[in-house]
């Protein structure tokens, strides 16, 4: 190859594409509701951007490194557009076509990107998503007649589970419980964190091999944490020793093809004070009445004032640090959620079946407080016709989590 014969993109679709973790009816079913979208909005072609949204539509789940990703979807195609460095693994990983763009010369993504949807077009975009300077770019080299986001319609129809993807949910989170029996069983007086959280990690990413051998492993991970790191959701891991009477927090994250699950749980090595006790069972108390609240017609914001009712008759709604739960599908740490499905004061969504939505509610006792510390219970519930259906297993509660 020659200077002059260099590519701006190609096709690299190299071996045979592999199983994907949905059928192809159900990435075309999909496509067909985004389609829809694009109709409405009048919409010649969509860029998506984002790693939820590619990999929802396509099954490819992007590792961007700094690099530009994108699915264009028009009326009659989809194509994945992918770096160089990632050679043929996004099209055996993708439903669809894929293109493949070099860096032989800067903004070879966006010369690949106006290949498909062509110039003067009509274009979606995810506002919530592509950066100015990105956007910036779509103007210029797709020049398009029109621009429009569809990150909020493309929300919706996400919040929406099909009954293949309430199945692998449901994967997750009996996943999420063998991780959290694993770490159950590694809590010791001197053990570190990190120790028991390495246990509930590879416990969950070999439950995942068995159940899914043709997937690809990837971002299982576990915060475990004791004595002050329990403040946080979302502290790291450290190798802090647990000490007898310590409070702990079990989070157990399990991802497959893009889709995180949790179970989160509330523990004390050896025993739990009386204060403890009585913050403990209060937050298991707003936990199951949260679950009972769990129904189709039931608003966000409704659900989160009578749990927040609840914990102000005790005088513990001053230690609530965050929101009663929020939607599960493709998601995870560093990408995606559906940020209209959350328990949370400002959201007026109303739950309708097929929605996946979690209920854990925490609360936070500063320390030098007595029963200082943070309590957390997390369950997943798919929304029913009638009700809704737990599909965590792994008990809470005093009762089964005080170890040793």
């Amino acid at each position: 190859m020659t200077l002059s014969t260099r590519t701006d993109y190609f096709r690299f679709h190299n071996g045979e594409q592999a199983p994907l973790q949905f059928t192809n009816e159900e990435y075309e079913a999909r496509l067909t509701g985004l389609r829809r979208i694009m109709s409405d909005q009048n919409l010649d072609a969509v860029l998506m951007t984002s790693m939820h949204n590619i990999a929802y539509y396509s099954g490819f789940l992007y590792c961007a490194f700094g690099r530009p990703y994108g699915l264009v979807v028009t009326h009659d195609t989809s194509v994945t557009i992918s770096a160089g460095i990632d050679a043929g693994q996004p099209w055996r990983r993708c439903y669809g076509d894929n293109i493949t763009y070099t860096d032989w010369t800067r903004d070879n993504y966006w010369r690949a990107v106006e290949h498909v949807t062509g110039s003067g077009k009509r274009i979606g975009y995810e506002a919530d998503h592509i950066t100015r300077l990105q956007l910036d770019k779509l103007e210029s080299f797709l020049r398009p007649a029109h621009t429009d986001d569809i990150a909020a319609s493309t929300m919706r129809q996400r919040m929406h589970k099909s009954a293949a993807e309430i199945e692998l949910i449901r994967h997750g989170a009996q996943v999420a419980d063998v991780g959290g029996y694993a770490i159950k069983d590694a809590v010791k007086i001197g053990t570190r964190e990190i120790d028991v959280a390495m246990a509930g990690r590879d416990a969950m990413e070999l439950e995942i091999a068995k159940r899914f051998p043709d997937a690809e492993y990837r971002d299982t991970w576990v915060w475990f944490q004791s004595g002050i790191n329990t403040d946080g959701a979302h502290n790291p891991v450290t190798s802090r020793q647990l000490e007898h009477g310590d409070i702990l927090s079990l989070n157990t994250f399990p991802m497959i093809s893009g889709y995180y699950t949790a179970l989160e749980r509330t523990l004390f090595v050896g025993e739990a004070d009386e204060t403890s006790l009585g913050i403990w069972n209060a937050n298991v108390g707003a936990h199951e009445l949260g679950i009972s609240l769990i129904k189709p017609g039931m608003s966000c914001a409704d659900i989160t004032a009578q749990i927040n009712h609840y914990f102000a008759e005790r005088d513990l709604l001053q230690y609530r640090s965050f929101g009663y739960g929020h939607s599960f599908g493709v998601l995870s740490h560093y990408y995606g959620r559906e940020a209209g499905l959350e328990l949370r004061e400002d959201i007026d969504t109303v739950l309708e079946p097929g929605m996946v939505i979690s209920m854990e509610p925490m609360l936070t006792i500063p320390n030098g407080q007595a029963g200082a510390g943070g309590y957390r219970e997390h369950d997943i519930l798919v929304v029913t016709n009638d009700g809704a259906e737990n599909i965590t297993g792994y008990p809470y509660g005093p009762g089964f989590n005080i170890i040793g």
